[in-house]
């Protein structure tokens, strides 16, 4: 600083003011920027950091680093924080309750300005643990609810269901994911909902838990085809659910969507270039993420952050067919 300062013909306190954002004759700003470039100079945040009290990091606490929803959430943030002096330090918690606590006091531990959690039981994790800022990412916090972005699960799953039933469908299975998942029961609420004003009951044989993963509706299929029952279509809690699923009708010979049709959630980039497309629910994931940053860097700026009001859509693809003879 003290060189820019010399070079510029200027006070150190006026450079420390342009370098801080503050506001400085245009033309004097123009002078330090100009023997900034010349001088390359670079910032030092760690000392910057000491200065201001700050760790100019941000703790990111996901839940499966494997996982195409987690990862585009993950994206989001990154892409939000490359602008600013903030970096994200990511760990996951592996769906483990306890590890989830151990995570988010390590990065409590190391100093971080906030903590962005995304999905699982996150909330209860932090409970009595600290008051550091945090963004509540696909979950929320009781007494926090105003800084969380969560979009609904429970319309966009109606909305899927409803168009089986459009479609003529009548006996819909469903492979709905863990129920002590929050996003599990609201996709259920929905499907329940959906054929419900419809007049249909649900048939529990029908009906299978599972957890949100490929190998899961594999296995969940399989039990679903020896117990024998009929059904014309299935609805699953997310698409890697349905990615299993479809492998295990491949296997016994059921043809998609002639005999049986699909729908998943989540809109993963790989179910577009499946066999057949698969109709899903796309989620905002990269939005939700790049989001939930931009809110963090509210919070650390001015005390406050803006959400958006994200929302789920259907995506029709190939992988539902009408039942013969059926027009709606």
């Amino acid at each position: 600083m003290e060189d820019i300062a010399k070079r510029a013909n200027v006070s150190k306190s006026t450079v420390s003011r342009v370098l801080s954002g503050k506001i400085v004759n245009p033309k004097t700003r123009q002078t330090i920027l100009t023997a900034v470039d010349e001088l390359g100079f670079s910032p030092n945040l760690f000392a910057r950091g000491l200065a201001s009290g700050r760790s100019m990091t941000i703790g990111v606490v996901t839940q499966d680093v494997s996982s195409p929803y987690f990862d585009s959430v993950t994206l989001g943030i990154i892409r939000a924080f490359e602008d600013s002096d903030y970096s994200p330090i990511i760990m996951a918690a592996l769906w483990s309750p306890k590890k989830e606590i151990e995570v988010i006091q390590t990065l409590i531990d190391r100093r971080v300005d906030g903590l962005i959690l995304v999905g699982g039981r996150l909330s209860e994790g932090l409970k009595g643990i600290s008051d550091i800022p945090t963004i509540y990412v696909g979950s929320e916090s009781p007494e926090r609810v105003t800084e969380s972005i969560y979009v609904d699960n429970e319309q966009p799953a109606y909305e899927a269901t409803s168009h089986l039933i459009d479609y003529g469908h009548r006996s819909v299975a469903v492979i709905r994911g863990p129920q002590d998942q929050r996003d599990a029961r609201s996709r259920y609420v929905g499907f329940c909902r959906a054929m419900a004003e419809r007049g249909i009951e649900v048939d529990q044989d029908l009906v299978l838990d599972s957890e949100f993963s490929a190998r899961s509706g594999a296995l969940a299929m399989n039990t679903l085809l020896l117990r024998g029952k009929p059904f014309t279509a299935v609805f699953c809690g997310n698409d890697r659910l349905a990615m299993g699923a479809r492998q295990t009708l491949f296997r016994h010979k059921v043809s998609v969507p002639d005999e049986v049709s699909l729908i998943g959630f989540d809109d993963q980039p790989e179910t577009a270039y499946m066999t057949p497309a698969l109709t899903t629910v796309r989620q905002p994931t990269v939005e939700m993420g790049f989001a939930s940053a931009k809110a963090m860097l509210g919070l650390l700026q001015d005390g406050c952050c803006e959400l958006p009001d994200l929302k789920a859509t259907l995506i029709v693809r190939d992988s539902v067919a009408r039942i013969n003879g059926f027009l709606g």
